[in-house]
């Protein structure tokens, strides 16, 4: 068995999740038409990745 730190990698999935569902339903209720709605499910799964990208980017230098 292995003694990893895989409980700190848990606790920031259940955030990124947190963040899918937070982001998923703001651009859910910023939509008008049915493919508006679409795309708000799309900009919901693919924002948090492209924010956690830029904290990254700065937090690098």
């Amino acid at each position: 068995m292995s003694s990893g730190n895989n409980g700190a990698a848990a606790g920031w999935g259940g955030t990124y999740f947190l963040a899918i569902i937070g982001s998923a339903v703001w651009f859910w209720q910023q939509a008008d038409g049915f493919w508006e709605h679409v795309g708000a499910i799309f900009q919901g799964l693919v924002w948090p990745a492209f924010l956690a990208y830029e904290v990254f980017s700065a937090l690098n230098g």
